[in-house]
């Protein structure tokens, strides 16, 4: 693409409505969309999707809402708990817009810090989903506080929590004999509405304060990049306690009026693709390097891969000219995932550039983004008209990114200020301290701008690997390369010290990719999978400088614990 056309995108920036706080969006979508369908939700597992109307929307908010502020709940904190569905999307809602202040938490929690974060957050009420309770009534016995459990699954009220369903109703009545406390509750834009905890262990994990503007101002500037208000579809996927699927797709797809179907879990992901026609979706790289995996053995089993490497190619030679290459060189992988997919937006870690640039010359198109919950999250992502595979994008309008103390190659900390920063961390002064300086975030990640103002990441600050003679190596670099071996499915670089030599080597962790060493390999016992896995660690350090060479390897036999947004726990 020509710099006068990407010039002109970069000025030309797509116009929506500007925004408050939450309610206003919520009301004003339901004005604007109306009985246009905001979800699409399955009754049953396996059964059809059925479409929820933006209208509905607005109604079951309001009635929820309601009910929640006759049972004394105003200003209080209530966490929510549970799968991604449409109760979720209404509960959580239902709290911000007028109630009090909403605190998602990871249904993956064990019983224990589920307990303690409801102490530490200071919740009053939960609303859980079934698949949860077992966990929820646990946790309730060493919580205290709670007054008052929700399900979301439950018909009737019983002993222990009411019914989701019958206080929905209960507050739609109330709304129709009159009762408007909660239609004319008001929102204050900069109060605490959503408490957040980072991922680790709860005496770690941080209590990240986000209010209306914060997450308004993300999706109004998300929005100016990224366009999915027309002809589009969603499919949520990613846990929605998490920022980046709560507000990248499940806030901003409300705004812009675009449905969202709910994925049935990872392994339905295609499935679901197809029966919701998604068109859009968010994720991480894990899922999307492994469907890139997928369609690629794919191609090798059926012997239609070097047809799809010259497809490639030829795409690729089209697209310098500014001809956007037919889907129908491709129609075997676009019926593969789903029949309709057009923009698959990545976050949450590094993407290899080749996955990108593969799926983007197959038609689909895939891009960046970077953040983090204390921004809302969005701090930088690609437009939707221009993009750069190795970049997670520019700034997002309205926001400032520095490189703080950047070295020769000019790699810093991104520091950044926007309406997105957090109002700080939840009774924890130091360390707000800690991050927030003169107004500006330190985000602890470090990377550069090019000359065009794109945002590349480089690595963690904490995993940082220095030498004795003081050589900074990103781990993230080290695995980007390593994983370029079709046999290796996941690794992990440290830092250790030699005890020979006493310098700082770099030591990898991996685990092989068994189905795809048995398919071209064959069975190998354990010398040959380690003189494999060798060549292949000899392979990547050919593309390195000498002191970022792995030197010292171990192979291990099960996956890598991950988080629930499939990020691997260091």
């Amino acid at each position: 693409m020509s710099s006068t056309k990407w010039m002109k995108y970069r000025e030309d920036l797509y116009q929506f409505r500007k925004i408050r706080d939450l309610k206003q969006m919520m009301e004003s979508s339901a004005a604007l969309y109306g009985e246009r369908p905001a979800y699409l939700v399955k009754e049953r597992p396996g059964g059809p999707y059925q479409p929820v109307s933006f209208r509905q929307l607005r109604e079951d908010i309001n009635g929820l809402g309601t009910a929640l502020l006759e049972l004394g709940l105003a200003g209080q904190k209530i966490a929510i708990i549970g799968e991604n569905r449409y109760e979720w999307v209404v509960s959580h809602m239902a709290v911000v817009c007028g109630t009090g202040v909403s605190v998602p938490l990871d249904k993956e929690l064990p019983v224990a810090e589920i307990a303690n974060l409801l102490n530490r957050s200071g919740a009053s009420a939960i609303i859980f989903s079934s698949k949860v309770e077992r966990k929820v009534t646990e946790a309730l016995q060493q919580a205290s506080g709670v007054t008052l459990a929700v399900s979301m699954d439950a018909r009737e009220h019983g002993e222990a929590s009411r019914s989701l369903t019958l206080l929905t109703q209960r507050g739609t009545y109330l709304i129709s004999q009159g009762d408007r406390s909660y239609l004319d509750a008001p929102i204050d834009p900069e109060a605490l509405a959503i408490l957040l905890f980072t991922s680790g262990t709860t005496g770690l994990a941080k209590g990240v304060m986000l209010c209306h503007r914060n997450i308004c101002y993300n999706v109004y500037a998300m929005s100016q990049y990224v366009n999915v208000s027309r002809d589009n579809v969603g499919l949520s996927m990613l846990p929605m306690h998490h920022t980046y699927e709560q507000t990248c797709l499940i806030m901003t797809t409300m705004y812009q009026g675009c449905p969202v179907a709910f994925c049935e879990g990872l392994k339905y992901i295609t499935k679901n693709m197809a029966e919701a026609k998604a068109t859009v979706t968010v994720g991480v790289p894990l899922i999307f390097e492994s469907m890139h995996r997928k369609v690629w053995r794919k191609a090798e089993q059926s012997g239609k891969a070097d047809k799809m490497r010259m497809g490639i190619a030829v795409s690729r030679q089209l697209s310098r000219l500014n001809i956007k290459s037919t889907k129908k060189l491709f129609k075997d992988v676009h019926a593969a995932l789903g029949g309709h997919m057009k923009t698959f937006i990545s976050g949450g870690a590094a993407i290899d550039p080749k996955v990108v640039e593969d799926f983007n010359a197959m038609g689909f198109h895939l891009f960046q983004g970077y953040g983090m919950t204390e921004c809302s999250p969005i701090i930088a992502v690609n437009m939707d008209r221009f993009s750069k595979p190795a970049s997670v994008g520019l700034p997002m309008p309205g926001t400032e990114i520095k490189i703080s103390e950047p070295d020769e190659n000019g790699i810093g900390e991104i520091i950044c200020k926007s309406d997105s920063v957090m109002l700080g961390y939840y009774e924890n002064p130091e360390e707000t301290a800690k991050v927030l300086i003169d107004g500006w975030l330190y985000t602890g990640d470090y990377g550069y701008l090019d000359k065009d103002g794109f945002l590349y990441i480089s690595g963690r600050k904490k995993n940082v690997i220095v030498t004795k003679n003081g050589k900074n190596i990103f781990p993230e670099e080290v695995e980007y390369y390593l994983n370029k071996s079709p046999f290796i499915a996941e690794v992990v670089v440290r830092g250790k010290d030699d005890e020979k030599s006493g310098e700082t080597i770099v030591w990898a962790e991996i685990y092989p990719d068994a189905s795809a060493i048995k398919e071209q390999k064959g069975e190998l016992d354990q010398a040959q999978l380690k003189a494999l896995m060798k060549a292949e660690i000899d392979a990547a350090n050919e593309q390195m400088t000498t002191y970022k060479r792995v030197k010292r390897f171990k192979l291990r036999d099960t996956e890598f614990e991950k988080t629930t947004t499939q990020k691997i726990k260091r």
